[in-house]
């Protein structure tokens, strides 16, 4: 059996940053919370992680 979806309950700190690492290991992700306004702020904080990743401030520099 091979893993290809993984399921976050929270979209808080730790839940987006989960997110946030099994999305940039391949892993197709469902992220959700008691609200949709929570799920957007996670969503939020990953796009701005990925800003800087691009610009070069890599948080996960051994993957490369």
């Amino acid at each position: 059996m091979e893993i290809k979806t993984i399921g976050v309950v929270g979209a808080g700190q730790m839940g987006n940053g989960i997110a946030q690492v099994a999305a940039y290991s391949g892993f197709r992700v469902v992220m959700s919370d008691i609200a949709d306004s929570f799920v957007q702020k996670g969503l939020t904080t990953i796009s701005k992680n990925l800003d800087r990743m691009v610009k070069g401030k890599d948080p996960f520099p051994e993957k490369g």
